[in-house]
């Protein structure tokens, strides 16, 4: 019994000890390190604490944060939204008559993004949407710092269709596809 006090008494005091130095080590602030250099883990003493917005810590150039998509070149393949693992990628798509452009690296597009949806609240930041995507439309940016209070608000909307449209392009392919049909028949 009196051993078992004894080895509690000696933790809190280790404890205790610890604790105090952090308390009396805490009178400046520490110097904001880059992660890139080989020191970054090195213990410093000081304030760890960062005065966010106004300073903010180095972030890697690998890191991967708030997805990005550059609609000029997505071909609405499906292939991000068919590797998220968490199904925060929504996309529909309407078929064109024709060739409706081309992307930057030169890939031919013959579908309309009705709907290209990302739910941030959901993404797990794993990247393998960009991974796939064979124009490299979609990207992971430095953006980190979006909060908001509600959680409709990490949803974000790339396609720039208006419903008008939407209906117009699905009007247009039904039509296309009937005077296909009706020529086929003849």
């Amino acid at each position: 019994m009196f051993k078992t006090a004894l080895h509690a008494f000696i933790t809190a005091a280790k404890g205790l000890t610890i604790t105090l130095g952090h308390l009396f080590g805490a009178h400046r602030s520490r110097k904001a390190l880059d992660v890139r250099q080989g020191n970054y883990f090195v213990q410093q003493k000081g304030v760890t604490t960062v005065q966010f917005p106004k300073e903010k810590m180095p972030i890697p150039e690998v890191a991967r944060y708030q997805l990005e998509v550059e609609m000029d070149d997505c071909i609405v393949c499906d292939l991000c939204a068919k590797s998220c693992p968490v199904d925060c990628i929504a996309i529909q798509s309407i078929r064109a008559t024709d060739v409706i452009g081309k992307t930057s690296d030169g890939s031919v597009k013959r579908l309309y993004a009705a709907k290209f949806d990302i739910d941030m609240a959901k993404c797990m930041y794993c990247g393998l949407c960009t991974v796939v995507c064979p124009t490299e439309c979609i990207t992971m940016t430095d953006q980190y710092d979006r909060s908001t209070p509600k959680l409709a608000d990490l949803t974000y909307a790339f396609s720039d269709m208006t419903a008008e449209e939407v209906e117009a392009k699905k009007q247009e392919w039904t039509k296309f596809q009937a005077e296909k049909e009706a020529a086929k028949n003849k």
